[in-house]
């Protein structure tokens, strides 16, 4: 059981950031009409380039599990800048938008709080086994 248990750290992270990575193709795609978007909402199309390295690299990082402590502290700041710029909390159709944005930013600051988990690049950094499981006995505990 254990050992199927630390295969959650991964999976959770993958459907943390598959939105953002995909997102950030997207915009790679669509670069003219994501930035004529941004500059509607009042952010400077010059801002893209650094909105899709964040999202493909840094949901990739989080994937792997490098550097997540620092990166998730970054999407989880910017999936707050995000809600609170392209889904204004006053208009109904962006209310669950902005709710989702939020709920990404609660699930990266569990990653900046707790680390990736095992079966990450960082998992050394702080000693989790390929088995760790988050539970009551302190012998499953990483030492950070």
């Amino acid at each position: 059981m254990n050992n199927a248990l630390s295969y959650l750290a991964p999976l959770g992270r993958l459907l943390l950031v598959i939105i953002f990575i995909y997102s950030g193709i997207g915009k790679i795609t669509g670069y003219a009409a994501t930035q004529g978007y941004m500059e509607s909402m009042g952010v400077p199309g010059i801002m893209l380039p650094l909105v899709i390295i964040l999202e493909v690299l840094g949901g990739l990082a989080i994937l792997v599990g490098w550097k997540a402590r620092w990166i998730a502290l970054l999407m989880a700041g910017f999936s707050v800048l995000s809600a609170l710029i392209f889904h204004p909390i006053g208009d109904p159709e962006q209310q669950m938008h902005f709710m989702k944005n939020l709920a990404m930013a609660g699930g990266f600051l569990m990653i900046a709080g707790h680390g990736p988990g095992a079966l990450s690049i960082d998992k050394e950094k702080y000693h989790y086994p390929d088995n760790y499981v988050n539970s009551a006995n302190s012998a499953n505990r990483p030492r950070v």
